[in-house]
């Protein structure tokens, strides 16, 4: 065989998963279809059990190090602080979550893969089909110009799916998802931070919507404003900071832009994960919703738990009651997250006068009791 385990995608999922096994002694081939890295980050933020498991790998102090580290979030509307919450008490190790983009996040990851095996990742490699004989998997792999895999085929006991949202292969296998799209719609971008908000996180609830914005580091700033429809051609850095500043009155300066996006908001939930000697995690066993910030940090979860399940079926043990409870928890923690991130986008949502006074003073009395605060930020944390 070419490897134990064979990983279709090489994002922060698949890299996590694979820097695991290595650490275990399980060899692993990771193929990635893109020759380079994307700094087009979009996915940010990193919550405390996220940490604890890329600490797991020893991974973790460095994006401590570098990242910008958010120990609490502040509500506004109209001008007026309408509550607080701190993530002090959410963790012992990691009371903040961490703010760094993703395409750093990768290279971390990537570093520490290569550190444990320099063969174990192929750039330009796109597993195009896969067989089961019920012993091994060999997948087909399409490699172009300057890949670093020579295509062909591999071998390997078992093969996970982490090839993300849009996976060809999942829809290859008949795995049944479950599909829902949303009358939500962002337009975002990063500029450089003068608003004194500092390490803080600030969600603005304005009558045509909400404003989010989260400090980054090297004095970045995101912001994240929710739209009625999808964001046209001529939504640029101007677009965008002109909407930031009709509904909060602070202008971010459009020459600083360096990083705009935009996206309109669906979820996508396998109801399978394990099928034969095939698995899915990340993106490609559940899309959901980036407001919340859920989506990377429950395909690491995810990985967390799959990697001792792998160990013991290499080595022979029996797993198959392990894997249903495997894929029985990652479906319930994918659905609940999907609720989390319908509840955070009606949070979000334009309201009327009146609605909006009414939404305002139920968050506002929520915060300002220490249970409901403490039980919110937890929630808000993946905890």
């Amino acid at each position: 065989m070419d490897a134990d385990v064979l990983i279709a995608g090489g994002g922060p999922v698949g890299l996590y998963l694979a820097a695991a096994l290595l650490q275990e002694g399980v060899s692993v081939r990771v193929f990635e279809q893109r020759q380079s890295r994307n700094l087009h980050t979009r996915a940010i933020g990193i919550h405390p059990p996220a940490l604890e498991a890329l600490n797991a790998v020893h991974v973790a102090p460095a994006m401590v190090d570098e990242g910008k580290r958010i120990r609490s979030g502040m509500a506004v509307s109209r001008g007026k602080t309408i509550g607080t919450m701190t993530f002090d008490d959410v963790s012992s190790d990691f009371p903040f979550v961490l703010a760094l983009p993703q395409f750093r996040t990768e290279q971390l990851l990537e570093e520490r893969v290569l550190s444990l095996d320099p063969a174990a990742l192929a750039r330009g490699a796109k597993v195009i089909g896969a067989r089961d004989d019920g012993g091994t998997v060999t997948v087909a792999v399409d490699s172009g110009t300057g890949a670093t895999h020579p295509g062909g085929i591999a071998t390997g006991a078992l093969l996970v799916l982490a090839d993300g949202a849009k996976s060809q292969l999942r829809d290859a296998l008949g795995v049944p998802v479950v599909r829902k799209a949303y009358p939500d719609h962002y337009l975002m971008g990063d500029f450089d931070d003068g608003t004194g908000y500092g390490d803080k996180a600030v969600l603005f609830l304005e009558p045509d919507g909400i404003v989010e914005s989260f400090p980054l580091p090297g004095g970045i700033r995101r912001w994240v404003v929710r739209l009625d429809v999808p964001a046209g051609t001529g939504s640029g850095a101007g677009h965008l900071a002109g909407l930031v500043h009709r509904r909060t009155g602070i202008r971010p300066d459009p020459a600083t832009n360096s990083m705009l996006s935009a996206f309109s908001v669906r979820s996508v939930i396998a109801q399978r994960t394990v099928a034969g000697r095939t698995v899915l995690l990340g993106d490609a066993a559940h899309e959901i919703s980036p407001i919340g910030g859920q989506g990377m940090n429950l395909g690491w979860l995810g990985a967390r738990d799959l990697a001792p399940l792998i160990c013991a079926a290499l080595a022979g043990q029996p797993t198959g009651r392990q894997l249903r409870a495997f894929e029985q928890n990652r479906l319930r923690a994918a659905n609940l997250a999907r609720r989390q991130a319908e509840i955070n986008m009606m949070l979000g949502r334009p309201l009327p006068p009146a609605p909006l006074r009414v939404r305002t003073a139920v968050i506002g009395a929520a915060a300002a009791c220490p249970a409901l605060n403490q039980w919110a930020a937890r929630r808000f944390t993946m905890h």
